[in-house]
């Protein structure tokens, strides 16, 4: 494992940030860079964890973290959801993630270009605090809930990838481990004392550690960042397909990354500001995230930056969440 440390210091950085911070306003984005010059260019090829001046870990790279027999499920079915659209939305943030002209055709006649999110707590992605008095879920979100379950007990979602990001996560950052697989039991109990029996099951058999997914086949993204993310918090990329070669641009940082098939990166999306482009082959993205309304909303305590030093790492087998406790959930 390569060691890369920057000049930066993120949570300075993170503090220079607005709260909506969607990296689409290159102006802006120039005034950063002026603000947090990098130090030179950098290319990545290698494994790789990129840290901060004050060991802080940003980034984790993981080229061919994906062997073979991840690399062949197919997404057909599922992407029949997408939700795509050639209307142009009000919204800046989701004007390009869903409007057609930023995606290309598929090589392979069963994929099907678009994108699609799957939650199992779609009401708590919205509400950071609890109500005082037991709200239930509407209809919409009962209507999302239920698609997500179909598709958990249809086998359309396959659980090698959710395993894959939840044991990747364990390793990378465990105490926003310990603290996901908490939100995790606590809205299970919640589900339960609410009759909320889609949310229960959709947590039941929810293999991952993140509070969502999208599923992304062959989109072009320009540069821009994901607000929602924790800053301290690490979404997880993976990418399996057809195409040839591909290389992530990390602006902010001045790195460049090879983003070629079996690729795992992992940082978080409201600090990095990040771009790809493929445009020929067939490219599909699981991007694991987590939110903070959803940890909010189970009163779960903000974790701590994650840092790359053996000091820390002598305390990483702390971090370890209630089994038994987590046990009677599933059971």
């Amino acid at each position: 494992m390569c060691e890369v440390k920057l000049d930066i210091d993120i949570i300075q950085y993170n503090e220079a940030l607005t709260k909506q911070e969607l990296g689409l306003n290159d102006a802006h984005e120039e005034a950063l860079l002026a603000k947090f010059p990098p130090a030179k260019r950098i290319l990545l090829d290698c494994p790789s964890v990129v840290i901060d001046a004050g060991c802080r870990i940003i980034l984790w790279y993981l080229p061919g973290a994906l062997n073979w027999s991840l690399q062949v499920i197919g997404m057909g079915k599922l992407l029949q959801q997408s939700m795509t659209t050639s209307k142009t939305s009000t919204r800046k943030m989701m004007k390009w993630r869903t409007n057609t002209s930023y995606f290309h055709p598929s090589k392979e006649p069963s994929l099907i270009p678009g994108c699609i999110d799957l939650l199992p707590c779609w009401f708590q992605q919205g509400h950071e605090v609890r109500p005082s008095l037991p709200k239930s879920l509407s209809t919409e979100h009962r209507q999302c809930q239920g698609q997500l379950l179909q598709n958990l007990l249809d086998g359309f979602i396959p659980e090698c990838p959710a395993l894959l990001s939840l044991a990747a996560l364990r390793v990378m950052h465990p105490q926003l481990y310990q603290a996901s697989m908490s939100t995790h039991v606590v809205l299970g109990h919640w589900a339960t004392a609410h009759g909320e029996d889609q949310m229960y099951c959709c947590l039941q058999h929810w293999a991952s550690a993140y509070s969502g997914a999208s599923i992304v086949c062959n989109r072009q993204s320009p540069g821009h960042r994901d607000p929602k993310c924790p800053p301290e918090g690490f979404d997880i990329l993976t990418c399996i397909g057809s195409y040839k070669h591909a290389v992530m641009n990390l602006t902010n940082l001045g790195i460049d990354l090879l983003y070629n098939l079996g690729v795992m990166v992992s940082y978080s999306g409201r600090l990095v500001r990040h771009s790809v482009w493929v445009e020929d082959g067939d490219r599909i993205v699981w991007a694991w995230f987590m939110r903070d309304s959803v940890h909010n909303y189970a009163g779960t305590p903000h974790t701590e930056f994650a840092k790359y030093s053996l000091a820390d790492f002598a305390t990483y087998h702390l971090a370890r969440y209630n089994q038994a406790d987590f046990v009677r959930y599933r059971s």
